[in-house]
């Protein structure tokens, strides 16, 4: 679905991406770890085409994403659901949630993704002409990615998630996530700093350091992993 090969990213003069190579295959779910500052954020936002970067080559099903405007590749099939929710205070539930939708011109259609995201965040639902800057950590964040879910994305790109939530809101919100992939059958790639819950959900995996990948492999390998574990797991 997803193949990036030597992804290099940098904010004006300064690198932050070098040399990254990844794929993320069909209804798969893929995480990046890595320590603050690693680069990982920067690698979904060069995806989405929202900062400056150069590939060898980045293709979404069997389309070159280089060069298009993030509009477009949201149309693609591309979702991006970014750190900090990026939700819109002073607008609605329903209407942040409609702004997702914006590329979908058929009421009947937007209608019935409302109602599927209504059922996947029941709470949405009962907040839907609620303020959203006066929803809940957990409530703006599944506001952030039903907003994403909108768009009927082939590909969900979640930039930690986790961040900033109790323990028992991490772990309803990766419930949710584990349901977005088994039942819509979604691929996703997962950023994340909750090292346990990343591995957790995900099948394969990829380190990230200084802006490189430096491991890759299975997540029940990776959790297992004497470095990993030392270095992200405290243990």
């Amino acid at each position: 679905m997803l193949e990036i090969e030597e992804l290099n990213a940098s904010y004006g003069n300064v690198s932050v991406v070098h040399g990254v190579s990844l794929v993320v295959d069909d209804e798969e779910t893929v995480t990046i770890i890595g320590s603050n500052g690693a680069g990982k954020s920067s690698v979904l936002r060069s995806i989405s085409g929202m900062i400056r970067h150069s590939s060898k080559r980045m293709i979404f099903n069997g389309t070159r994403l280089d060069g298009l405007q993030p509009n477009e590749i949201v149309r693609k099939g591309v979702a991006y659901v970014p750190e900090g929710r990026g939700i819109f205070p002073r607008m609605t539930t329903i209407e942040n949630l409609l702004v997702g939708a914006y590329a979908d011109k058929d009421k009947k259609s937007r209608a019935a993704s409302l109602s599927d995201v209504f059922r996947m965040f029941p709470r949405l639902d009962e907040r839907r002409k609620q303020l959203a800057g006066t929803l809940s950590g957990g409530e703006q964040q599944m506001l952030a990615i039903a907003r994403g879910l909108m768009s009927k994305p082939k590909l969900l790109m979640l930039d930690e998630p986790s961040l900033g939530l109790a323990p028992n809101i991490v772990q309803e919100l990766y419930k949710t996530v584990k349901v977005i992939h088994e039942q819509e059958g979604m691929s996703i790639l997962l950023v994340e700093q909750n090292i346990n819950y990343a591995l957790a959900v995900s099948k394969r995996g990829y380190v990230m350091e200084d802006g490189k990948i430096t491991m890759e492999g299975e997540s029940k390998d990776l959790i297992k992993n004497d470095f990993v574990r030392k270095a992200y797991m405290g243990m």
